[in-house]
């Protein structure tokens, strides 16, 4: 058997099990809620949100003012990006991280200050 016959097969099934690792891989992370998160942006919002969180008298007032709802504090929470340079990421005991996001025609960003048992919103502002 030539090479290129053999290089053929060997090609043909490695891209076929690919294919069933992704799709197995997929169906894994769907049934089991799992994320895979390595980045610092995502490490960093899945610990936030991994924490009990409160909100600043500020934040409280925008909730009953209806200028905020809870569920753009969640979509900033699972979606958001944290701006590194922004955020204050060695002070102790708490981090405070800057956290923003686009949802709709609106630009959402947030102070969260992160502490090793609770999370804490400290201001959030609409665009």
């Amino acid at each position: 058997m030539s090479f290129l016959k053999r290089l053929g097969f060997y090609l043909g099934g490695f891209a076929i099990g690919i294919i069933f690792l992704a799709m197995f891989l997929r169906k894994k992370s769907d049934e089991t809620g799992v994320s895979f998160c390595y980045f610092p942006n995502c490490r960093t919002l899945k610990d936030i949100r991994s924490k009990s969180l409160y909100y600043s008298d500020a934040v409280q007032r925008q909730l009953s003012e209806k200028e905020l709802d809870t569920l753009d504090i969640v979509f900033l929470l699972n979606e958001g990006t944290v701006d590194f340079s922004k955020s204050d990421t060695k002070s102790t005991p708490c981090k405070t991280y800057f956290i923003k996001g686009k949802q709709k025609d609106q630009q959402l960003s947030a102070w969260v200050k992160n502490c090793s048992e609770k999370a804490s919103i400290e201001s959030v502002s609409i665009e």
